[in-house]
């Protein structure tokens, strides 16, 4: 079992820059492929980011692409996604997951307002 607590999310005008944290616990966070989803208004929830379990190969939606970084420091079983140049679309609940085999777990996310 993972449980998974989001922080950093806020108000932000558009061009401005947030920085999230996805702290893990237990043990085995560096077993975890971690990833960043979010939610809109409205819409489906959908895919983000993601990073595996050593930090390599990080995946970005293409919405996001060279405007968002994600990294993860297994010492400190923490994820982070580094969002910069925000604009009003990137307003959502954003949801940390960590998925390892079969099992994905879920944060219970952090909301993200980017004023226009």
């Amino acid at each position: 079992q993972v449980q998974l607590v989001e922080s950093g999310g806020g108000l932000v005008q558009a061009g401005g820059s947030l920085r999230l944290s996805c702290v893990a616990s237990g043990r085995t966070f560096s077993s975890f492929t971690m990833g960043w989803f979010r939610q809109a208004p409205g819409k489906e929830r959908e895919f983000v980011a993601q990073i595996m379990y050593n930090g390599g190969s990080p995946v970005y939606a293409d919405s996001v692409k060279g405007r968002f970084t994600i990294s993860r420091d297994n010492a400190k079983n923490t994820v982070f996604l580094q969002m910069i140049s925000l604009k009003p679309e990137d307003t959502a609940i954003y949801y940390c997951a960590a998925r390892r085999g079969s099992n994905d777990y879920w944060g219970q996310g952090t909301q993200v307002t980017v004023s226009s």
